[in-house]
């Protein structure tokens, strides 16, 4: 993996800088490695580092913007859209830690890690965060599954170390390459909404209305759901909540198929809003089958939403016992547990307690951060 400068001594209590890089910025805006970023980087700079987050502009070359929370936001140059975005704006992002370097980069997403031999320039460790199996997505096309299948190579040959947020996602690594990268779970809060205006806005009462949340891409699954939920003849609204940037014609069918039936698209969701849409549903449904932990689905455990999840190996992984499956992908089956549940109301109530007691014990944000300062703290004593 990748060399560094080294140094010695104790650096318990030194604070250091720290470089996320391969995300839109803070706050969180978009999905799960913005929240990742937003959630890591305020805590690290509550304890005294100088924690830098990169995001994305169109103008050329870097701007800096104002900081949140103590953390100092640097926008980097990209062209916007699906194929090009991410990686031009972390390209953008190692040239400008040429020229001011951090002690260490925390990199988001192995579809960046191509560029992580930049960082030797300066001898800066840079600690990536793999996620999913993203080349599995039916929304790349060839080209771009090849770029995936790259970027976890790079992972593995340049990375100073390999971060996954499931065990699955380390067991392919391990499967795949021979290499198992370190686990450390992905976190979630229930902090409660202030207001519950958005509720007001779309007509819904609190514990009365279903709740989807995902990109609306076909490996998330939403057309299924919307044809479960209308198998199930449930009387309760359907809300989901996302959009699809990449994919309008897959978004086209979802609204088509949710035609007559009582499904509500809100479109992205963030900060109250989407604490409140949260907390208060009757019904939590997870569908997705791609990636590794998903935010959303640790969100509505952490507030103590009962759950129906896609039966994938991420899905059992996180939400263990604490929810109920449906078949992988069998959406039939989805209809009939929907229909069960929503008659047999001290069922939701039992599923929400154990939801919410496994989200406190395996999905903190406070023990998450303090694993990724000593992974830090690792690399800059070795």
């Amino acid at each position: 993996m990748g060399s560094h400068t080294p140094q010695t001594g104790d650096n318990s209590h030194i604070p250091f800088s720290i470089a996320l890089v391969g995300t839109r910025g803070i706050p969180a805006q978009y999905g799960g490695f913005e929240t990742f970023a937003w959630e890591l980087s305020r805590r690290l700079a509550a304890r005294g580092h100088d924690i830098r987050v990169y995001g994305r502009t169109k103008k050329f070359p870097w701007r800096e913007e104002e900081p949140i929370s103590g953390v100092r936001r640097i926008s980097a140059w990209t062209f916007f859209g699906k194929h090009l975005e991410t990686p031009l704006a972390s390209l953008s992002s190692f040239f400008h830690l040429l020229l001011h370097p951090a002690q260490v980069v925390i990199l988001c997403n192995a579809a960046n890690s191509i560029f992580i031999p930049l960082s030797f320039i300066s001898g800066t460790p840079v600690i990536v965060n793999v996620d999913g199996i993203e080349r599995k997505r039916a929304k790349w096309g060839t080209l771009g599954k090849l770029w995936y299948r790259i970027g976890e190579l790079a992972s593995l040959l340049f990375g100073s170390r390999v971060i996954a947020d499931a065990f699955c996602i380390a067991d392919y690594y391990a499967d795949e390459y021979g290499v198992a990268p370190t686990r450390i779970a992905y976190g979630a809060s229930a902090e409660q909404s202030q207001n519950d205006e958005v509720l007001k806005s779309y007509g819904l009462t609190p514990r009365e209305y279903l709740l989807y949340v995902s990109r609306m891409e076909p490996e998330n699954n939403a057309l299924g759901v919307v044809k479960a939920y209308k198998a199930s003849g449930a009387t309760l609204p359907l809300v989901i909540v996302g959009d699809a940037p990449y994919a309008a014609e897959y978004k086209r069918s979802v609204q088509e198929a949710a035609a007559g039936s009582h499904v509500i698209f809100t479109g992205y969701q963030f900060g109250d809003s989407y604490r409140s849409l949260q907390s208060n549903c009757a019904l939590y449904i997870q569908a997705t089958e791609v990636g590794g932990t998903h935010p959303a689905l640790i969100e509505a455990m952490a507030f103590g939403n009962a759950i129906v999840a896609n039966g994938v190996p991420e899905h059992f992984e996180v939400l263990g016992g604490a929810g109920l499956y449906y078949p992988r992908n069998d959406f039939q089956r989805l209809g009939e547990i929907l229909a069960h549940l929503l008659t047999h109301p001290e069922k939701l109530d039992s599923m929400r307690k154990s939801a919410k007691a496994r989200a406190v014990e395996l999905f903190n944000w406070e023990s998450i951060a303090d694993s990724y300062e000593t992974q830090c703290r690792n690399l800059l004593k070795s």
